[in-house]
């Protein structure tokens, strides 16, 4: 399929097919790309936006975009690129880059589109997304239009506060047949009757007084039924289903949850995604495409972009790092149980089977892994020793940051915890219909990730107010297990 033409002045043009040639004969295969080349002010627009170019309207992209600005403004930060997961990708290029910072973000992007493309996580979305960012955002106007600015602002900030609440795992799993109707119940014993003559009995005992008599009899004698009937992962589609929505809030909330859904694979493939874009960088500029010229101004912005400081990590270096790893034992034949049961240092040491398999592994690390997994399964103890990593935490004691283990088996449950579900608490729809009185029932999943108090009692607000009952959440503190309970204007807590 071929790009659209796209305003990028002739010398940009022959830049990107030059880029484009050679990132597919490296074996690279992306989506087509559109680049558009924007100015810093136009850049940060875009950037709070999501990168795209049109979305429903809401103060908080107007927010965003006065913090990028003024982060810009004190060089704080510069955006150089942004790509968009859809087909063809769409990219933006920064007005004002030299030659070389173009080249190198075009290398950056096709890997980037490589990455969505193949990737099993980013499978499931949406690839038509900015058509449909754009239909989004006229359904929130009309809705504004009809309804009202704030009443609508209101309704889409709670359904903002709950975007997280989401099952990871809902596009790759079929949705459940719904259970058919219960049967009726069987009639015990034959319905009460009131004393009549027969030929005065169909006036006496009417056939809608005995079917009134019938639906009695089955309330009191069905079993109580629990719903959902197990938990429920997917808060948002819960709500669509059963809370009492009008038809524009049921499209507000079914938008929201639709591009948290598209989002959300993002979040969960930073590092690997990050990393393998500036590995593939890395490879194009330094081996095809740098004149002699350039080679110390491209190290120089290299550079820039893995650099770490302050103890903080840097997706793109550790997912840099991670992929030359594996492409390197790989390569060498460092893996397997001959590897593994290898107790001998000297030997390990000069280890090199000369597999040549390097390359290929990677290419099928990138199709089938999550930051999660990725971490899990390549991240080893050589490797952590290499790089100096660390895990750290806030003493109370000192009243500051400090390093708190070097083991290895610590930093890598730190870095696992902090990648399982983005780091966020995992929350359940348990109960919607709470000790029969119509409340909202969730339950935390404590692993031992606390909730924020302030945001817990915002979130649970935001849900009673679309339930339009209170809503219970069962979670733990201070090791206790305690209920929180919000009715839409006030928070109580319980012994759970």
């Amino acid at each position: 399929m071929p790009a659209k033409p796209t305003s990028l002045p002739r010398y940009l043009r022959e830049i990107q097919a030059e880029v484009e040639h050679v990132a597919r004969e490296m074996g690279l295969d992306f989506f087509p790309v559109i680049f558009e080349i924007l100015t810093y002010e136009e850049m940060n627009m875009v950037a709070a936006y999501g990168g795209f170019p049109t979305r429903y309207p809401h103060w908080r992209w107007g927010m965003e975009y006065r913090r990028l600005a003024k982060s810009y403004s004190y060089g704080l930060h510069k955006i150089y690129e942004m790509v968009i997961n859809n087909n063809p990708c769409y990219a933006y290029l920064l007005e004002g880059n030299s030659t070389l910072e173009h080249k190198l973000v075009m290398a950056h992007v096709l890997a980037h589109c490589d990455f969505f493309k193949h990737n099993a996580w980013f499978a499931p979305t949406n690839r038509k997304m900015m058509d449909e960012m754009a239909n989004h955002a006229t359904q929130v106007q009309r809705a504004m239009d009809r309804y009202g600015v704030e009443t609508v602002e209101q309704f889409l900030d709670h359904c903002l506060s709950l975007e997280n609440l989401i099952d990871p795992a809902f596009p790759f799993a079929p949705r459940p047949v719904r259970p058919s109707e219960p049967p009726e119940v069987p009639q015990a014993e034959e319905l009460p009757r009131l004393p009549a003559k027969h030929y005065m009995d169909s006036f006496i005992n009417p056939r809608e007084y005995l079917e009134q008599q019938r639906r009695s009899r089955a309330e009191r004698q069905a079993p109580a039924r629990k719903f959902p009937a197990e938990p429920q992962r997917d808060v948002l589609l819960f709500l669509l289903e059963h809370a009492p929505l009008e038809r524009w809030q049921q499209n507000i909330l079914s938008l929201v949850r639709d591009e948290a859904y598209y989002f959300h694979p993002q979040g969960q493939t930073k590092i690997m995604n990050e990393g393998w874009a500036t590995y593939w960088h890395s490879e194009l500029m330094t081996k095809r495409l740098c004149k002699a010229s350039e080679i110390v101004d491209y190290a120089d912005h290299a550079s820039m972009v893995t650099a770490t400081s302050g103890g903080r990590l840097n997706p793109y270096k550790l997912g840099l790092e991670l992929f030359r790893d594996i492409e390197e034992r790989w390569n060498a034949g460092r893996f397997g149980k001959e590897w593994e049961e290898c107790q001998r240092m000297e030997d390990r040491r000069c280890w090199d089977r000369q597999l040549g398999l390097g390359r290929e592994k990677i290419f099928q690390v990138r199709a089938s892994h999550n930051d999660l997994t990725f971490l899990d399964e390549f991240l080893t103890l050589d490797f952590c020793v290499e790089h100096d990593l660390f895990s750290f935490g806030y003493n109370a004691r000192n009243k500051r940051w400090e390093i708190v283990s070097r083991e290895f088996a610590d930093v890598k449950a730190a870095l696992l915890q902090q990648l399982t579900n983005g780091g966020q608490p995992i929350i359940h729809v348990a109960d919607g219909n709470f000790e029969n009185r119509g409340e909202l029932l969730l339950v935390h999943r404590h692993e031992g990730l606390d909730l924020d108090p302030a945001w817990s009692a915002e979130t649970l607000a935001a849900l009673a107010r679309i339930w339009s009952r209170p809503a219970n959440i069962i979670t733990e503190r201070d090791g206790k297990s305690v209920r929180l309970r919000h009715d839409g204007n006030e928070l109580k807590t319980f012994d759970a």
